[in-house]
């Protein structure tokens, strides 16, 4: 059959759920789009709350629109996995992107 291929449909990028997550972004200083079992998750909200940074957290498996968020983020950053980490309104990355710029000390800076 060859190479995998999603299931998943294209996203609506004007549509509700993408607008939920524009604005999302946009609406706070730091935004992680997780799930609550997933261990990159964790790796990646663990920094900010070491450097006290409020976080809004968008937990996807305890939303009915989960996956269609999944796929409005694949096309927004590239990839659909979680935890996607926007601060200021721009993608920087996963978990262990958060983990490595906190130790490095480019995540402190990029807070203020």
């Amino acid at each position: 059959m060859g190479s995998f291929v999603s299931r998943s449909p294209p996203a609506n990028m004007s549509g509700p759920v993408a607008e939920f997550v524009k604005s999302a972004i946009a609406k706070d200083k730091v935004v992680i789009f997780s799930k609550t079992y997933c261990p990159y998750c964790t790796m990646a909200k663990e920094p900010f709350k070491k450097l006290n940074q409020p976080v809004a957290c968008y937990e996807l498996d305890q939303r009915n629109d989960g996956d269609e968020i999944q796929v409005v983020l694949g096309n927004l950053t590239g990839a659909r996995t979680v935890p996607r980490v926007f601060i200021n309104g721009n993608f920087v990355g996963g978990g262990t992107d958060i983990k490595k710029m906190y130790s490095d000390g480019r995540l402190e800076k990029m807070l203020l």
